[in-house]
Order: C-alpha cells, then structure tokens, then sequence
C-alpha cells in the first residue's frame, strides 16, 4: 500500500497521529520543552517588567514583547527541526517512516504544525504576561497582529533547522543550532535595541533573518522599525524556500 492508496479519512488520521505524537515527543523531553517553553517568559519577567516599572515607559515593554516573541518562536523551528531530525536520521526513523504507509510529508507537516503550536504557546503566555503585569499599551488588534507573526515567522527557521538536521549528525546538532541560536538574536538587536550596539553589527543586521521578523513584530506593536515589511516578508520567504530546498534534496538522497 502506499499514500496514493490511502482513503482520504485514513489519511488525515495519519497526519493527525503524527502530529500528536510529535507533540508529545517534543514535550516529554526537557531539553526542548523546559528551555524553549520557559526562556523567553522568564527573560520578559526580568527585563520588560523590570524596565516597565512604576512611572516608567511603557512603550519599552511594548519593544521587548514584540523582540522576545521573536526570540522565542526561533527555539521551536530551529531545535524542534533541527535536532530532532538529525537524531532521527541518526537512529534510522527516517527509512522506517518512508517504509510505513503514510503520507510522505507527515512527519515534515507535523513537525512544522508542533513548531508553531509551540510558538503559540509562548506567544500567548508572553502576552498574558505584558497585558496583565506589564500593562503594555497596544490593543486587542496589535496583540493579536503579534501573535500571527510570532506563529508563521517560525516557518523560516524550520527551514533553517530542518536544513542544518539534514547535515549535520545527532551529537553535533545541538551545539550547531546554539551557535547560531543566542548569537543570532544577540546580533538582531532583540535582546536590547540595535541603536545601542557597535554601528558595525548594526549594518549587518539584514543579513540575519530573525532581524527582519523582528521589524514586522515592531511594527505591528507601534514601535520604531526600520525598512518596508514587504521587503522584510519577501527576505523571509526567500530563506524559508532557499534552506527547505536545499534540505527537502538532501532527504531524497539520503
């Protein structure tokens, strides 16, 4: 049997099963759910609260939601992909998966659907965070702007993790994906605004994808952006198309 066979109510229960078995995988391990799950929250808590005291600025609160949201839908794309799919072909999972008779995008389809439902997870409680504690001032429209960037602009790095899973082995994708994981958002100006870093690093900016994520969310929250978010949406699309290609090749050869 293979998936051109398969009933079409069979086969959305495939995609189904896989899907929540990929959730649940992801969520019984610590070293993704724990870091990927509390991080950002935690880091909001400190600095955005902290910043956003009593007579201070709200607006510094609004910045911070909007760049932590960034940073923490990149874990799930980049870990979620990357590393779960450089174990997996470590361990054989995938020929026993295209063995099976199931769709051939599944697995792909359900890893990408946990990614942003992880995404959302941290969307939601970084919210609830600034909305109640916070007192950020943006509207229902504005955090719910910031919550459809933060659940699709976690695609690009799926393609980006689910790339580097497709090079590099088991062991070596953790580190890998930390090399470019903190760095990257250190480098995009998320973890503080780009004006206070050298005017070096703030040229090279646009190279880095979660940069232009980062100014579709600033400007969604009101706050001070630069370039147009057409051009930041067309960046992101070209990374997400240019690594799911070249890693979508190196799956068929593999």
């Amino acid at each position: 049997m293979n998936a051109l066979s398969i009933p079409r109510h069979s086969m959305l229960q495939c995609y189904w099963l896989e899907a929540r078995c990929e959730f649940l995988r992801l969520l019984r391990a610590p070293s993704f759910a724990i870091p990927t799950l509390v991080f950002p929250p935690m880091f909001y808590l400190l600095f955005g609260l902290l910043l956003a005291r009593p007579g201070g600025d709200g607006r510094i609160a609004s910045y911070l939601l909007a760049t932590y949201g960034v940073f923490g839908v990149m874990a799930p794309g980049l870990f979620g992909f990357g590393v779960a799919m450089a174990l997996d072909r470590d361990r054989g999972f995938l020929a026993l998966k295209r063995a099976l008779p199931m769709p051939p995008a599944a697995m792909l389809v359900a890893k990408l659907a946990m990614a942003m439902l992880f995404a959302a997870i941290i969307a939601c409680v970084l919210t609830l965070i600034a909305v109640c504690l916070a007192h950020v001032p943006l509207t229902l429209s504005q955090l719910a702007g910031l919550m459809a960037v933060d659940v699709l602009g976690v695609v690009p790095f799926c393609a980006i993790g689910l790339f580097v899973g497709t090079v590099v082995s088991g062991h070596a994708a953790p580190g890998v994906i930390n090399l470019m994981y903190l760095p990257m958002a250190f480098l995009a100006g998320l973890w503080m605004p780009m004006s206070m870093l050298p005017h070096v690093l703030q040229t090279l900016a646009p190279v880095w994808p979660v940069w232009h994520l980062a100014q579709i969310a600033l400007s969604v929250a009101g706050a001070e952006h630069d370039g147009a978010i057409a051009t930041h949406i067309l960046a992101l699309a070209a990374v997400a198309l240019v690594f799911s290609t070249m890693a979508l090749r190196r799956l068929a050869r593999a």
